[in-house]
């Protein structure tokens, strides 16, 4: 019989907050939280403190509301370079118990704990990690423990602060079933209201849906959706899944609503710029493109356009972002834009696809190639290679909080 796996979700809490106040314990028992920018209309908030949250603040709230809310809030700036640090420290840390450490963002990751633990032994391991966070780096988390990825998420964000919860499997029907799918972790508001159309209302619902119906509405999703009803997760802890980047992409909030065209152009000339810095700097392209608009009453619209050959380009990415802006904006006032190249790939790997248009150049480089042939014959294959890769450090003093650039420091 196969030894179940012993998984752990750690999710730091309040994790920029916990940051500031670790750094300013005057700032400790304090309602805090870290805005955007504070200063602008449009300035939410990023995250902040249970004691914030206590007065009926939340993440993503206006910082106006979240002022009337609670007067005494205290308002910081984000301090990236601290969290990325605090993060750094963080993996680090579970990593010195076991190899099998999978970050998922900057302030929460898995651990495969089942070759290093038996039985109860998992939670005093738990316990252990989370006293050793909170001592040596003053930061508070939450840990899930269960067989499988997404049990173990759910489990985590069953008890904050400072939880520690096991999920079994057996316990899913009596646990996860009586919930909203709206709960369920990886179901968004659009697939909720999807599965409505299916009488699918909550957890359970969808476990007595057959797996054959559930591919037929909604295909390959619609199994993933069905095995979580019942507690099924194949996924494997992989430590080398944070370098699958699918997509790079910035977006940016106006002070003002933007109503006129020249400076809807200038906010994606800001944006394709720093899109293709980021491209640029982990040697990336991706064949398709996408812009994002939202409307001063929250209104979503996206828009992409799919290319044979990758962009990476500033020009190529203005360009093309600008087309789509022009062919779907109606001129409604925008409150953010938004610009993203996904389906990347790196520049470096692939294979460049002959064709009637550059067959001549490569045949130029013919005699060229046959000399770095000869000579990595001679003195080994890595003594010779077309072009030098040399690592860039990115700019980060215009990234967001969701950007997963962090991941670099791994």
């Amino acid at each position: 019989m196969t030894q179940a796996r012993i998984i752990f979700h750690l999710d730091m809490n309040c994790f920029y907050a916990s940051v500031e106040q670790a750094l300013n314990p005057t700032l400790k028992g304090k309602a805090i939280a870290v805005a955007g920018n504070p200063k602008e209309r449009r300035g939410i908030l990023v995250t902040c403190s249970y004691e914030a949250r206590a007065k009926g603040v939340y993440t993503t709230m206006p910082v106006w509301e979240a002022k009337q809310k609670c007067p005494e809030i205290i308002l910081l700036p984000p301090n990236f370079d601290a969290y990325r640090r605090a993060s750094k420290s963080m993996f680090d840390l579970l990593r010195s118990y076991t190899h099998l450490v999978e970050p998922v963002s900057i302030d929460e990751g898995y651990m495969d704990v089942t070759e290093i633990v038996h039985g109860s032994e998992a939670i005093q391991l738990a316990e252990k990690i989370q006293m050793q966070l909170k001592e040596e780096l003053d930061l508070p988390c939450s840990i899930g423990i269960a067989p499988n990825k997404f049990l173990a998420k759910t489990a985590s964000d069953m008890k904050k602060p400072m939880g520690i919860t096991v999920l079994r499997k057996r316990q899913v029907p009596q646990i996860l079933w009586p919930l909203k799918t709206i709960e369920m972790h990886g179901v968004g508001a659009s697939t909720a209201k999807k599965l409505a159309t299916y009488s699918i209302e909550t957890i359970g619902d969808l476990a007595q849906k057959t797996e054959k119906e559930m591919h037929q509405w909604m295909g390959k999703n619609g199994v993933r959706l069905w095995e979580k009803a019942h507690g099924i997760d194949r996924r494997q802890v992989d430590p080398e899944a944070i370098y699958d980047i699918k997509s790079v992409g910035n977006s940016m909030t106006s002070a003002v609503d933007l109503v006129e065209m020249r400076d809807v152009v200038e906010m994606v000339q800001k944006l394709s710029e720093k899109v293709a810095k980021r491209l640029r700097a982990k040697n990336l392209a991706g064949t398709t493109l996408q812009i994002q608009m939202r409307t001063s009453d929250w209104q979503n619209k996206t828009r992409s356009i799919t290319f044979k050959n990758g962009i990476y380009e500033q020009q190529d990415i203005e360009r093309e972002a600008l087309k789509l802006v022009r062919k779907h904006w109606n001129f409604e006032p925008l409150r953010l834009m938004g610009v993203t190249v996904s389906h990347v790939y790196n520049r470096r790997e692939a294979a460049e696809q002959l064709s009637i248009f550059n067959y001549a150049e490569h045949a130029k480089e013919e005699p060229v190639l046959k000399l770095v042939e000869q000579l990595q014959r001679k003195y080994g294959k890595n003594s010779l290679q077309k072009g030098v890769s040399i690592a860039k450090n990115p700019d980060y003093t215009a990234q967001t909080s969701f950007s997963k650039d962090f991941l670099d420091d791994h």
